[in-house]
């Protein structure tokens, strides 16, 4: 796949996109499964250009929409988002810890909910995972 224009420009993939999967309002569960394979084909990708930065972007925010007017989320303890989240990574409490700087042992314990994050641990775990520190908070 030539990811070059004739010019030798590199090529936008912001229209490519749109015609796989035009960006339209989220309307059923259908919709909304096609529209997170497509999110989660982009965020498989090492990097993405501007213009795949712009649909992933507004298609999170088209998911986001549908998911808040029709998907109730129970709220989950620290320890079900901490290992949520390291399922979705694919990572270990080892590599968590080396990564955040923070004790094996306390992921551990978290991850057992025999110990609480603080405000530290949520901040780095936060920016590793990409979330926002709220989501900590839920239960």
């Amino acid at each position: 796949m030539n990811t070059r224009t004739r010019k030798g420009k590199p090529r936008d993939r912001y229209l490519e996109l749109i015609r796989q999967f035009p960006l339209r309002p989220i309307r059923d569960d259908a919709a909304l499964d096609e529209a997170i394979a497509v999110i989660n084909s982009l965020l498989d990708k090492e990097r993405l250009s501007a213009g795949e930065k712009d649909y992933f972007d507004v298609l999170g925010d088209l998911i986001e929409k549908y998911e808040d007017a029709n998907i109730i989320f129970e709220p989950q303890p620290p320890s079900a988002i901490l290992r949520h989240l390291m399922e979705a990574k694919g990572v270990t409490q080892a590599q968590i810890a080396k990564d955040c700087r923070i004790a094996e042992s306390t992921i551990s314990e978290v991850l057992n909910s025999v110990r609480k994050l603080n405000r530290n641990h949520i901040a780095k775990l936060s920016v590793y995972f990409h979330v926002e520190p709220g989501v900590f908070f839920a239960e």
